[in-house]
């Protein structure tokens, strides 16, 4: 099984959003997730929060790249409709490069309704702008010579599109899916999927069973570590603490779905019921309790298949980690999913 981090940088008060944290101490955070053993991160980007949430996730991996070796650096995601894709796929192309190779390049449609209007662009627009932003990345990354491009938005005469990645023909392309219809779609062209932090264990199963079934279908190893599910991990010691940090993730989730709807934390009108529901915080979709619970917990996730788990932290100090790291993870790193190969079919 393969462990990752989720979450990002933020500059900001810090009884705010609980899987974010200071800049510097993020980066100290990375660099030790590394010797540690991690595979990857992927850094959330949003903006116009005034929770100080990162707004620029490609330059803080840039930063990363010349601070790490090994760990893979993965964004979670990039919004395309907000960019001009050829700039786009420079910068993103250029990271590889620096990095060696090491990008994971989370994208996305996006969904909150302020981030868009400030950015002067219609919500109704998100999925066409998103489709016709990544086909001309694509384009630029496969084009070696000078190529002239017109669409819709985009008009572009006889360019050349420097550096190449180092990743050929571009660095691997990770999209977040719940519904069959677009894990279907994730699966068919050969990229990885994203699965958020709220999934159930149930969830994860179907979910990872569809993506696993889809990449069989177009000749790909049915491989599990191209499936990342997302978890929050807190280690508690009594009953106290578990109330606390129940609390405290019911709370942070009614923040995100307030700022997800109606772009401030405060807002007062109803929130979605998947984030706003009070017993959130006491189903099987975090990793709470003693080491060992979650020891268990995770071991459920590989039973139904996770093999790449992305998790955030309530607090990153060192001895959090370092907790982790002994407690945990020597006992879950050799963990298999229980069916990244087909089943075998009973005899007759």
């Amino acid at each position: 099984m393969k462990f990752g981090l989720f979450g990002g940088a933020r500059i900001g008060r810090a009884d705010t959003l609980h899987d974010s944290y200071a800049y510097r101490d993020f980066i100290n955070y990375v660099v030790m997730a590394e010797k540690i053993g991690f595979s990857g991160m992927f850094l959330v980007e949003h903006h116009f929060t005034g929770q100080g949430q990162l707004s620029a996730s490609l330059n803080l991996l840039s930063y990363l790249a010349a601070k790490t070796t090994k760990i893979r650096l993965g964004t979670g995601v990039v919004v395309l409709p907000w960019h001009n894709p050829v700039l786009l796929a420079e910068q993103v192309a250029t990271l590889d490069v620096l990095s060696g190779g090491r990008v994971d390049l989370g994208i996305g449609r996006g969904y909150r309704k302020e981030e868009f209007a400030q950015f002067c662009i219609p919500l109704s627009e998100a999925q066409d702008r998103f489709e016709e932003c990544f086909s001309l990345m694509l384009k630029c990354w496969a084009s070696d010579e000078r190529f002239s491009h017109l669409s819709k938005r985009w008009n572009f005469e006889n360019i050349v599109v420097e550096p190449a990645p180092v990743q050929r023909p571009h660095p691997p392309i990770w999209m977040a899916g719940g519904s069959a219809g677009g894990i279907a779609f994730i699966s068919s062209k050969n990229y990885n999927l994203m699965l958020d932090q709220l999934a159930t264990v149930q969830q994860v199963k179907e979910r990872v069973g569809w993506y696993l079934d889809g990449l069989e279908k177009i000749g790909q190893p049915r491989d599990t570590t191209r499936c990342v599910v997302a978890r929050s991990v807190t280690i508690v010691k009594t009953e106290a603490e578990r109330q606390k940090a129940l609390e405290r993730r019911r709370e942070t989730f009614k923040r995100i779905g307030a700022i997800a709807v109606h772009g401030t934390p405060g807002a007062a009108q109803p929130q979605p019921v998947s984030q706003a529901d009070p017993d959130l915080a006491t189903d099987d979709s975090a990793l709470m309790g003693s080491p060992q619970e979650i020891v268990d917990r995770i071991g459920a996730l590989a039973e139904v298949g996770a093999g790449y788990i992305l998790i955030t932290l309530p607090q990153i100090t060192p001895e959090y980690m370092q907790q982790f790291a002994e407690e945990i993870l020597p006992h879950v790193k050799n963990i298999g999913p229980a069916f990244d190969e087909p089943p075998v079919a009973a005899a007759a």
